[in-house]
């Protein structure tokens, strides 16, 4: 049985975030299900527009493998501010599932108390105003304690890729990457 994945857009979403981790993981055969707050398409950061295949409150009693927050400023803005996601996101957790977010998306994590104290995570590093709690590396993935983050558009590949191999595993990974033709 494929993985699921939870994917939600929110208005102001990083294009590349979102729709890259929706592409990898697809070609992986991960069942990716992308869920917007409301009805409404989902106005991007740069301005594009975007059709998911759910409304979160339509997935809200779901069970996924994971839960990937992409990243955008405002995008991470408007998750945090949804009170759906976050029960969806601590029912999550509370089933021992990880999380994965990206960008300035960690910091919802943090304002929401799931990154906290000596939980090492990673960001956009000229976001982390944004939140509050847990230790911050400049590394480009950091997994600890079932979150998974990831620094910014430029490591969305890397992240959809190490997120696809959790999922997967490594054969798979490597089909993938290598039709990628990554540098």
């Amino acid at each position: 049985m494929a993985s699921t994945v939870l994917i939600p857009f929110a208005e102001g979403f990083e294009e590349m975030e979102g729709i890259i981790l929706v592409d990898v993981l697809r070609r992986g055969n991960v069942s990716v299900v992308t869920a917007s707050l409301n009805e409404a398409p989902v106005v991007a950061a740069r301005k594009t527009i975007h059709l998911t295949d759910k409304t979160l409150l339509s997935v809200k009693d779901q069970i996924f493998d994971i839960i990937i927050l992409p990243g955008g400023q405002e995008g991470a803005k408007n998750l945090q501010n949804s009170d759906l996601l976050k029960k969806i996101i601590f029912k999550h957790r509370d089933l021992g599932k990880e999380i994965g977010a990206i960008c300035a998306a960690p910091n919802v994590l943090r304002n929401w108390g799931i990154i906290s104290e000596e939980d090492k995570f990673t960001a956009f590093p000229t976001s982390l105003m944004l939140g509050e709690g847990g230790v911050y590396t400049s590394d480009r993935i950091v997994s600890h304690n079932k979150v998974l983050t990831s620094l910014g558009p430029g490591s969305a590949f890397e992240f959809a890729l190490f997120i696809l191999e959790k999922l997967e595993g490594k054969e798979t990974r490597i089909k993938v990457e290598a039709a990628l033709h990554l540098p």
